[in-house]
């Protein structure tokens, strides 16, 4: 199939919220997707924002601070919405001719972004402007042969965002037990009844000023893990096995398959049940709790429990946002801040006694072991995503 550019299927958008009906603004993540923005937008004039309407794209020219991806993404959630001026907002200009949703699966490939990091430009800040994607040149099929495409993918981006929903519901499970049981204080207790509004001893702590159940101490997240620094040969390791911090997702998301293994020496062994974390910008809040065995970059964060006993007790802890926001408390550098390890070790945490751990590990196990298998089914998922993606090169009609 010959090759067509995309400059003759695209244009440019600039509608701006002049008379402020728009209020959603929004950014475009690492994934490609458009998301709520963070940004400080009191006192901003946001008349001079771009509005993004559904079926249109937003896309920042700046490639040097994102890594490996593009910064560009397909408003489908939102009928409207705002992004910074920074932003370009396009549209294809026939979608008789070319589906949005078709060439969003094309900006999604590896292949584009290492395109667009290859041809963008600049001493300072490189950048793919719009001049730059207008030249890149791809497959455009029948109308039909499109649709079809598209639909196999949707299908099976459906079912990764319905794990991810199952996954969410089993996560905020368990932190609401977490949260039952060692911040309210309300475990069973002998009786199987909740332990504080039974009636359970309080002693009073000093040092947290706060009444917390006898027989409980105050320690350091360094007494229940530790962090492993057996090495293993990246030679050793496969796309499936080794994990680095650009291959973990943000906001908890877990882990995605790498293209390929990068050269090195010797990288970090982590084991089946240890929680690996990226040191790199946590607040991004990049966690996996390992279903295998394998090996992590330097840049994150190998962490096994120092008992069995402590397992689902750290993961649970090391899941909850303030943990996240303790460690960036204790962060090194401002454009790409960087986890202190024994700041992170000192993290004040309530050492319950050994036997309510162990209760409490039976009963979250089960949940630990649905999300698992969740996410080990997304990770097959993806796998299959990529196979389409890969397909478009070879579609006819």
């Amino acid at each position: 199939m010959s090759y067509k550019k995309l400059g003759d299927y695209i244009q440019q958008v600039n509608n701006r919220n002049r008379d402020l009906q728009v209020e959603t603004l929004l950014g475009v993540s690492i994934t490609k997707k458009l998301i709520p923005s963070i940004a400080n937008t009191v006192g901003t004039d946001m008349s001079a924002y771009k509005i993004v309407e559904k079926g249109q794209f937003a896309y920042g020219t700046i490639t040097s601070r994102n890594g490996d991806k593009i910064s560009i993404a397909l408003a489908d959630e939102y009928d409207k919405a705002l992004v910074s001026q920074i932003y370009i907002v396009f549209e294809v200009i026939d979608t008789n001719l070319l589906l949005p949703e078709y060439l969003m699966m094309w900006f999604s490939r590896p292949e584009f972004d290492r395109y667009a990091r290859y041809h963008s430009h600049g001493s300072t800040r490189e950048a793919f402007d719009w001049e730059d994607l207008c030249e890149v040149e791809l497959p455009i099929p029948s109308i039909e042969k499109q649709r079809e495409i598209v639909a196999q993918y949707q299908a099976v981006e459906n079912k990764i965002k319905v794990n991810e929903q199952i996954c969410e519901q089993l996560e905020a499970t368990a932190q609401t037990l977490y949260k039952q049981w060692f911040v309210d204080f309300e475990f069973p207790n002998e009786n199987g009844e909740p332990y504080k509004s039974s009636g359970g001893i309080m002693v009073f702590n000093e040092e947290l000023e706060k009444e917390i159940p006898e027989g409980w101490e105050v320690g350091k997240l360094e007494d229940i893990i530790y962090y492993s620094d057996t090495k293993i040969a990246l030679k050793n390791l496969t796309t499936d096995n080794y994990i680095s911090t650009e291959s973990m997702l943000p906001e908890k998301k877990g882990v995605e398959f790498i293209s390929n293994v990068p050269e090195g020496n010797n990288v970090t062994v982590f084991e089946k049940g240890d929680i690996l974390i990226s040191n790199i910008r946590p607040y991004l809040k990049k966690i996996w709790f390992a279903n295998k065995k394998g090996g992590c970059s330097n840049d994150v964060l190998c962490i096994r429990s120092k008992e069995i006993v402590y397992q689902f007790f750290a993961l649970n802890i090391l899941f909850n946002d303030q943990f996240f926001d303790y460690v960036m408390q204790g962060a090194k550098g401002t454009k790409m801040p960087r986890g202190d390890k024994d700041w992170i070790l000192e993290y004040k945490i309530l050492l319950p006694k050994k036997e309510i751990l162990a209760t409490f590990s039976k009963d979250i196990e089960l949940v630990s072991r649905v999300k698992i298998s969740k996410t080990i089914q997304n990770q097959k998922l993806t796998q299959l995503q990529s196979f389409l993606l890969n397909r478009l090169t070879r579609l006819e009609g």
